[in-house]
């Protein structure tokens, strides 16, 4: 993990025993000339017109520059993106983009599934743009949807290009200015009270000076997000990945490659939490992979443990029932009978259809019993078959290490959600300075989640910008009616 100086533990400190009052970042980074310049030259337009900067042009990004376009027509809006706009986005969900869940709707439920976020959020946050309003706006801009059984949205596409080229296109309707393969590097706050930012092209010599009125950074997990908080008063905390797979020991686990359980009860247990943690209890598919162990039971789990895992250098102890809805008493009962119904048979061919394993698991099972598959069932001792019924509800695997979600990276840590108003999104160490997605100490669960974190961060970032420039204007126009007067 990088070592960046605003996240040591010393300057956290100091910064969190100064008064949360609004602070300004002298320009002393930017050259005089860069900004006399910048106020001669457009001094006239700035009387008359506001600008926003978004930093960052993914989903919170362009969503929340589209919601202040829609309510501040005059404001100028620029959408500043070091690589591709809406990059993660188009490879979500396979590439057919997660765009929300549609199985939790209350703000209540849907504030439960964020590890990191979920106490805050249960107020007003998701009242104010749930993943009704989510689904509503895109079916409004003529993108078509669907609810899958676990509640994941999609496009009825399958293709998450219907998503980006909504977005994209609504952006450049309204006139936002899209510009990728730009970074800001720094930014500042000059006497008037406005912010000046230093844009930089990393494939060109080129450096530029932007001034603006409001700020908008949605970097995701990006080190230019952090800095920039940093920068403008802000602690950091430490990120770490969120929504990985887990790595197990025993290697023959590779030979179920492919072999998945509709539904597992997994139990993640951890040196570093000794309470009682509900959390680390999930029920869910469980997929089994070439390296270990996948899927959202197994996803859900990294996200909940996800700094204790870090802490604990990626080692745990995986406790699975591949039968939760059977009792374990009844599981033996149920063994028992099978065994004296098919007396003859040989263990590898039959096995009871009510635990609904495929063939594949069975005779690994087996294997683990250090059972031969031609032995017929009336032969094996009691105490195997106890011994394969304990397994079944209570499998004890050994976590080694992460993998990587493909579809989604996802981390823990960020602007903590402290030092911002929810409400507006906007930071309570400077004024006129916003938040919105992955940036700030927020992450979900496997499922929309994440990105409805970004659309609900992003409307309500717009929503606060839109109406500040707006009645800013209002103001503007009746100041020269006063003095036309």
């Amino acid at each position: 993990m990088p070592q960046w100086p605003w996240l040591h533990p010393a300057s956290a400190a100091a910064r969190r025993a100064t008064p949360s009052v609004f602070r300004r970042r002298r320009c002393s980074s930017v050259p005089a000339s860069v900004c006399a310049s910048a106020h001669s030259n457009h001094a006239r337009e700035q009387e008359e017109e506001k600008s926003l900067v978004v930093v960052g042009g993914g989903a919170a990004g362009v969503y929340a520059s589209i919601r202040a376009k829609t309510l501040a027509p005059h404001l100028n809006v620029v959408v500043i993106e070091k690589g591709k706009l809406l990059s993660k986005v188009r490879i979500s969900g396979g590439g057919r983009c997660n765009v929300t869940n549609g199985h939790h709707l209350e703000p209540l439920g849907l504030a439960r599934n964020y590890p990191r976020g979920h106490k805050e959020l249960r107020g007003s946050f998701f009242n104010t743009h749930g993943p009704r309003d989510t689904m509503r706006w895109f079916s409004d801009h003529g993108v078509e949807l669907k609810t899958e059984d676990d509640g994941r949205v999609f496009p009825v596409t399958d293709n998450s290009a219907s998503v980006v080229d909504c977005l994209l296109n609504e952006a450049r309707r309204l006139g936002v200015s899209l510009q990728a393969g730009k970074s800001v590097s720094s930014a500042c706050v000059n006497n008037d009270g406005k912010f000046v930012l230093k844009v930089e092209k990393r494939t060109v010599d080129f450096v530029d000076y932007l001034n603006a009125n409001y700020v908008l950074v949605a970097t995701g997990s990006s080190q230019q997000g952090y800095s920039f908080a940093a920068q403008h008063g802000h602690t950091v905390i430490p990120p770490v990945p969120s929504l990985f797979t887990f790595k197990i020991a025993d290697k023959r686990l590779a030979d179920l490659s492919g072999v998945t359980f509709t539904k597992v009860k997994a139990k993640l247990m951890l040196d570093s939490i000794q309470k009682k943690a509900p959390e680390l209890t999930q029920t869910g598919p469980l997929l089994v992979t070439h390296w270990g162990l996948s899927g959202p039971v197994v996803l859900r789990l990294s996200a909940w443990g996800a700094r204790e895992l870090y802490q604990d250098k990626y080692r745990a102890k995986l406790m699975v029932d591949f039968i939760p809805d059977i009792h374990i008493e009844d599981v033996k009962r149920i063994i028992f009978q099978h065994k004296d119904q098919h007396a003859k048979n040989k263990v590898n061919n039959s096995f009871p259809t009510e635990f609904g394993l495929v063939k594949r698991f069975w005779r690994f099972l087996l294997e683990q019993e250090s059972l031969d598959g031609d032995m017929h069932w009336a032969t094996i001792p009691k105490n195997h078959l106890n011994a394969i019924a304990l397994r079944l509800k209570q499998w004890m695997f050994e976590v080694v290490g992460k993998g990587q979600f493909k579809d989604e990276f996802v981390t823990a840590g960020g602007v903590p959600l402290s030092e911002i108003s929810l409400s507006t999104m906007e930071s309570k160490q400077q004024a006129n300075l916003f938040f919105a997605g992955e940036v700030l100490n927020v992450d979900g669960v496997t499922g929309g989640f994440n990105f409805q974190n970004a659309w609900t961060g992003g409307y309500i970032a717009g929503t606060s910008i839109g109406t500040l420039a707006s009645s800013s204007d209002l103001e503007q126009q009746a100041c020269l009616q006063l003095k036309a007067s």
